[in-house]
């Protein structure tokens, strides 16, 4: 968990979050890794019902 050091903002009756810039980075980041792991998992549970063929099969297939 990365240890986040917010400075917290109010104007005209809106609230902000500051942020240090390297946090912000890494929290895009983490954000990222987090889409790349989702798209993952929709990709696999897609392809669990598809047909797989081993590295043995496709050798064969094509006489290697």
């Amino acid at each position: 968990m990365i240890q986040l050091n917010p400075k917290f903002l109010s104007k005209n009756g809106k609230e902000y979050v500051v942020l240090p810039y390297e946090e912000f980075v890494k929290i895009q980041e983490l954000l990222e890794d987090l889409e790349d792991l989702q798209d993952l998992r929709t990709v696999k549970k897609e392809e669990k019902d598809s047909p797989s063929v081993s590295l043995d099969e496709v050798k064969q297939m094509f006489n290697l």
